[in-house]
C-alpha cells in the first residue's frame, strides 16, 4: 500500500505492528510515538503530524517507511 502525509498512523501500524521500533533506530525522534501522550495522538495523527512533531522532512520519511517495508516484507 502507497503511503502519503495524509496516511492515518493508525492504519500504518495496524498492517505493521512491528514498525514502531524501527523507526526508532531510525531516528530517535520517533520515540514520541512509544511515549503515553504519543500513543493518544496516534490515533487522529497523520504521516504529516508525525513529520511536524519530529521535525523530520516529510519526504524523507515516507522514502524510509516505503524501505523499511519493503525490507520486512523481503
Amino acid at each position: 500500500m502507497p503511503y502519503n502525509g495524509d496516511t492515518k498512523l493508525t492504519d500504518i501500524l495496524a498492517q505493521h505492528p512491528w514498525l514502531p521500533d524501527e523507526l526508532i533506530k531510525m531516528d530517535g525522534r520517533f520515540k514520541i510515538v512509544k511515549t503515553p501522550i504519543g500513543k493518544m495522538m496516534i490515533k487522529n495523527a497523520t504521516i504529516k503530524d508525525l513529520c511536524a512533531k519530529t521535525g523530520l522532512s516529510q519526504q524523507e520519511t515516507l522514502d524510509k517507511l516505503h524501505e523499511m517495508i519493503r525490507a520486512h516484507d523481503a
